[in-house]
């Protein structure tokens, strides 16, 4: 069970969150602060199902490669502790879990559910061609956001996309981040990363990406008339981008891996800023 447990990444919830998180942003907001209690049940465990499977066939696609990185060499399909066949039966079943999830929302958040699916399967063919999957993930990362405000019969407003477009570039900031640690690994085996394609600007391509998202929230805040618990937090959130500076200078990779690690409380900063807004005006 440890094993299943492993490749599902149940022991290392941070996916969870970085895709809850802007989940959360978008269902609060699309509700006025008021989701329902099926919805905010339908799209937590939608979060867990389709992390879990994203992590299944990412292994599943990517076990030769990972035999061959130092980081992901233990890992049970790249060591063949578990076989192919039964981690491709845990994909459908995980898949299936997050289909019958989607049955609890409207017809408009299904087609948008598809979408999500194609992403999250093919983002590991990304890596074998595209200079930043790292985007790519940042795309399947905020398929959440236009799904709540169309489950709840919302228009995508420049809101949603400015939402979404704020976690593309915190997902390339915080996944380069990520990269950093497999860097020599994916120069030897010919794995595309932004860490490898931003080269000597790795640094200040991470803040700029941070500056975007930080700057896409500030708009999403003047657009919903949002008061100071938002940006309250903002301020909080930039305070903290600061300290991940400090902490990358030297790009050495755990320091970096733990960054990466730390974006969960990013993530949580801005939606205590979208939740304490809701709670002082409501």
């Amino acid at each position: 069970m440890h094993l299943y447990i492993h490749l599902m990444r149940l022991d290392k919830p941070i996916g969870i969150f970085l895709l809850l998180w802007p989940t959360l942003w978008g269902l609060f907001i699309a509700t006025d602060g008021h989701p329902s209690i099926q919805h905010l049940i339908t799209f937590i465990l939608g979060t867990v199902f389709m992390r879990s499977a994203g992590c299944v066939a990412n292994d599943f696609m990517d076990r030769r490669f990972d035999s061959s990185v130092t980081r992901t060499k233990l890992r049970p399909l790249a060591n063949q502790t578990i076989p192919v066949k039964n981690a491709f039966f845990l994909l459908v079943t995980l898949l299936l879990g997050a289909f019958i999830c989607v049955l609890f929302l409207n017809e408009n958040a299904f087609y948008f559910s598809l979408v999500a699916l194609f992403l999250a399967l093919t983002y590991p063919l990304t890596k074998r061609f595209f200079v930043m999957p790292q985007a790519y993930l940042g795309l399947s990362f905020g398929m959440g956001i236009p799904m709540a405000f169309v489950a709840n019969n919302i228009s995508l407003s420049l809101t949603a996309w400015l939402l979404f477009l704020a976690n593309v570039f915190w997902a390339i900031a915080y996944d380069t981040l990520y990269a950093v640690t497999d860097k020599n690994d994916d120069l030897k085996i010919g794995i595309r990363s932004s860490a490898i394609w931003f080269g000597n600007y790795l640094k200040e391509a991470i803040m700029f990406c941070y500056t975007c998202m930080m700057g896409c929230l500030i708009w999403v805040g003047q657009l919903e008339n949002f008061g100071w618990p938002f940006y309250g937090f903002l301020m909080v959130s930039l305070i903290f981008i600061g300290l991940l500076y400090r902490q990358i200078l030297t790009l050495n990779p755990k320091a970096c891996f733990d960054a990466f690690l730390s974006n969960n409380y990013l993530g949580a900063f801005v939606f205590l800023g979208i939740f304490f807004h809701y709670l002082h005006v409501n």
